[in-house]
């Protein structure tokens, strides 16, 4: 096993945070939290210990959002990119920063957008832990 995420995310993407916070609060009951301030602003809910919703300032287009997103609470994304790249995954974005941390956008071997996430406070490479 490469990693073990300690979280899933499914991220959506909107061009107004407000309508959609509206849409997602007044269908489905859901509270976010805004984090992040001006155009790093995000909102976030956790629906269970190990699944969260977060809505990002960008365009949602199909096949691009919502993306769901591995959390790597243990770090070392740099190398499950580098892992998943040699079982056929291909690297949309490589590992960068990410709001509170880093992330990589990836297409698994059938095509299907992923993300990754780990927060700043992990090595971006295991062998970075051992130093």
């Amino acid at each position: 096993m490469l990693a073990q995420p300690s979280e899933t995310c499914i991220i959506f993407h909107s061009s107004d945070l407000d309508r959609a916070e509206r849409f997602y609060r007044d269908v489905f009951g859901i509270a976010f939290e805004p984090r992040g301030i001006g155009a790093e602003r995000l909102l976030f809910a956790r629906l269970s210990p190990v699944f969260s919703i977060s809505i990002m300032r960008g365009e949602g287009q199909p096949g691009t959002s919502p993306l769901l997103t591995f959390t790597l609470a243990d770090g070392g994304i740099a190398d499950v990119v580098d892992a998943l790249a040699h079982y056929g995954a291909t690297i949309v974005s490589p590992v960068g920063p990410a709001p509170e941390g880093h992330g990589a956008t990836l297409r698994d071997a059938d095509g299907h957008l992923l993300g990754l996430y780990q927060p700043a406070t992990q090595p971006l490479s295991r062998k970075d832990r051992s130093q």
